[in-house]
């Protein structure tokens, strides 16, 4: 797969995530994807993605940088959301935020089969 493939197909699995079309996520998730290196299965990786929307009503995930290096993908990815209750531990009650995931990903037979997530907590601290 070439640079610019791997990008499209990202796009596309961001794509896939903005219109919430579980269905199709197993075309852009393998079946034993990783997440910060614990094995969720694409059934626990759907349930973590699921739950995410459920809990931030408003969640559209915006790519700011993105880098492709077969097999790997790096993406920088913006969020200005408006989370229900708690959100990582902290009290946003349906207060705004905006912060920035640093997320990599490596594709194994074109499907991501491992992910290392890194958000930025302080941001969202700040903001409170």
């Amino acid at each position: 797969m070439t640079r610019n493939q791997l990008a499209d197909l990202y796009r596309g699995y961001i794509d896939c995530l903005n219109r919430q079309d579980w269905e199709h996520l197993g075309a852009f998730v393998h079946p034993q994807v990783t997440y910060n290196a614990t094995t969720v299965g694409l059934a626990g990786y759907r349930a973590m993605l699921e739950r995410d929307f459920c809990e931030i009503p408003d969640l559209v995930f915006r790519i700011q940088l993105l880098v492709a290096d077969p097999p790997t993908v790096a993406s920088r990815l913006n969020f200005h959301v408006t989370p229900k209750g708690e959100f990582f531990g902290l009290p946003i009650n349906g207060k705004t935020v905006t912060f920035d995931e640093n997320v990599f990903y490596e594709f194994v037979d074109g499907k991501i089969a491992h992910v290392w997530s890194v958000i930025d907590k302080a941001a969202i601290e700040q903001q409170l």
